[in-house]
């Protein structure tokens, strides 16, 4: 029986929104954004800080990324901000049924088999629609914030994990929300529980 759902999504997907609602039809615990306040509470680091560097590589290079701010020792902060999101999520996944959004969660349980990886992607255009609406953006600016967060998001997976971001093979389920709709994937990862 798998009780820990990790999902991994595309800017724009409605990743989040399936995972909330997916944790509210199951009455799992949600765990996304408030990973980050204890995350910040762990290093000491501000709660701003930690949603900027907690998941989103600051380069699009995954070279200089690797060398940004590092100690004598070889430590860089997001390397302590990933060892923290480590421990928590580690902690969390210990606490009972819950769903988990992002932070290279699917890598940190990988060796748990109560898990189920899903990675939630989307057309184009649907996913720029939708940013539009939730962010009041032109299409223009969704397209580059779409194409931003993702790379973004990649890097720091890539960095984190040595594998590459949204590759199915890391997941067991690959879900496009935007043919399948959101309650039909809500539906297949509850089937697949």
């Amino acid at each position: 029986m798998k009780k820990i759902i990790t999902i991994s999504r595309e800017f724009g997907s409605g990743g989040r929104f399936i995972g909330e609602a997916l944790a509210k039809e199951l009455n799992f615990a949600f765990y996304d954004k408030n990973i980050i306040e204890q995350v910040a509470q762990e290093t000491g680091l501000s709660e701003k800080y930690i949603a900027e560097r907690g998941e989103y590589a600051l380069s699009h290079n995954r070279f200089s990324y690797g060398f940004i701010g590092r100690t004598m020792q070889g430590n860089s902060v997001d390397d302590l901000i990933y060892q923290a999101q480590t421990n928590i999520i580690c902690d969390l996944a210990e606490k009972g049924n819950c769903v988990i959004v992002g932070r290279c969660a699917d890598y940190i349980l990988r060796n748990r088999s109560d898990v189920l990886n899903v990675f939630i992607h989307g057309n184009k255009a649907e996913k720029a629609q939708r940013i539009m609406n939730l962010y009041g953006k032109t299409e223009q600016e969704a397209l580059v914030l779409m194409k931003d967060t993702d790379k973004k998001r990649a890097v720091n997976y890539a960095y984190c994990t040595d594998q590459k971001w949204g590759v199915s093979k890391n997941y067991a389920l690959c879900m496009n929300s935007s043919i399948l709709g959101y309650e039909t994937c809500i539906e297949i990862i509850k089937g697949c529980l």
